[in-house]
């Protein structure tokens, strides 16, 4: 039998991650559009781009042609920005064989739909087993080999297995969850409290306030995630709490370092202007806030981060309007 084969598009530091962790166990191709880094790949074994002085798996190849990652792929991974992945689906979509799955590593929500990622999939390529890899994964990291943990969520616990396989070694562990709901809004959602807890960091609130922040911000998390459907047991997890600190904490966090930035006084447009990967909190927190009212649930955080990143309110001011809320049970909403 031939070895599966893995397309991951998207060249980023996380999806070249994913692509090098899957040719340890796979004949696995990495699609990116940048030619510079295709042939680094392919010469060096290395994207220094995005993840440089690592070496990456020497069975991984590149291509900057859609068609040729693609054709005969059993797993496909989804690495590119929130806002690009339907328009990447609708590309592939007369490319793949059918039933193949498509795994999303994209942490965000579709703006306009306010579609989770796994949605977005199932309308474009209905029919296709559609589920997320998350979890509390910093992309340089694993790449180097330190030892993390992460969840492969499809509603076919066979398939989730089949997948467990491809991307588990020995010192990056998966495991599986049925909750691809629940798994795939923790990773979203987090990236609204990492920012906060960025802008928590940049003005130098102290330990106290960035430890209530993560908590108080994980409570929003599970209170709107098992509104729209997810398992209340996913939530402590490793796709919950687990991501929620390792990007509320860690200065390679995207999201957290907008937060910093922010605190200084730059504005977002500065900031995105300068970042090379997207960080998908400051798209993500306005359909945050929208979520939240559409299914009756508080967000008080995320209310704050929307005002900054597209109000034009200060941290200070954010940080001042959560201390004006009144404190009510500490399990309201959470059940």
């Amino acid at each position: 039998m031939r070895p599966v084969h893995v397309a991951v598009l998207g060249g980023g530091s996380w999806g070249t991650t994913v692509a090098s962790l899957a040719a340890a166990n796979a004949s696995a191709v990495l699609w990116a559009r940048d030619e510079a880094t295709v042939a680094e790949v392919n010469e060096r074994h290395r994207n220094s781009r995005y993840l440089p002085d690592l070496d990456l798996h020497p069975g991984l190849r590149a291509t900057t042609s859609i068609e040729e990652a693609v054709y005969d792929a059993d797993v496909i991974v989804m690495g590119v920005p929130s806002q690009s992945v339907r328009a990447t689906l609708v590309t592939i979509a007369p490319l793949i064989r059918h039933w193949v799955p498509i795994v999303s590593l994209t942490k965000g929500l579709e703006q306009g739909t306010r579609l989770r990622m796994t949605e977005v999939i199932e309308q474009e390529l209905a029919g296709h087993p559609a589920g997320v890899l998350a979890g509390p994964n910093l992309a340089r990291e694993v790449v180097a080999g330190y030892a993390a943990a992460a969840v492969i969520a499809m509603p076919d616990a066979h398939v989730a297995t089949s997948l467990q396989k491809v991307f588990t070694s020995r010192r990056f562990r998966v495991y599986t969850n049925p909750d691809v709901t629940g798994c795939e809004l923790g990773g979203a959602l987090k990236n609204v409290v990492a920012i906060a807890a960025g802008m928590a960091e940049g003005l130098g609130v102290g330990d106290n306030t960035k430890a209530m922040v993560l908590t108080r911000g994980l409570a929003e998390i599970t209170r709107l995630g098992v509104a729209m459907g997810g398992d209340p047991r996913t939530f402590p997890g490793l796709t919950g709490l687990g991501d929620l600190m390792a990007t509320c904490s860690s200065p390679l966090s995207r999201n957290r370092t907008v937060g910093v930035e922010l605190a200084k006084g730059r504005t977002i447009d500065e900031i995105t202007a300068g970042m090379r990967m997207v960080a998908e909190g400051v798209k993500t927190s306005r359909v945050v806030v929208e979520l939240a009212r559409e299914y009756g649930v508080e967000a008080p955080i995320a209310d704050e981060i929307d005002a900054v990143v597209n109000a034009g309110r200060t941290p200070i001011q954010a940080y001042a309007g959560l201390g004006r809320i009144a404190p009510s049970s500490e399990f309201d909403g959470t059940a």
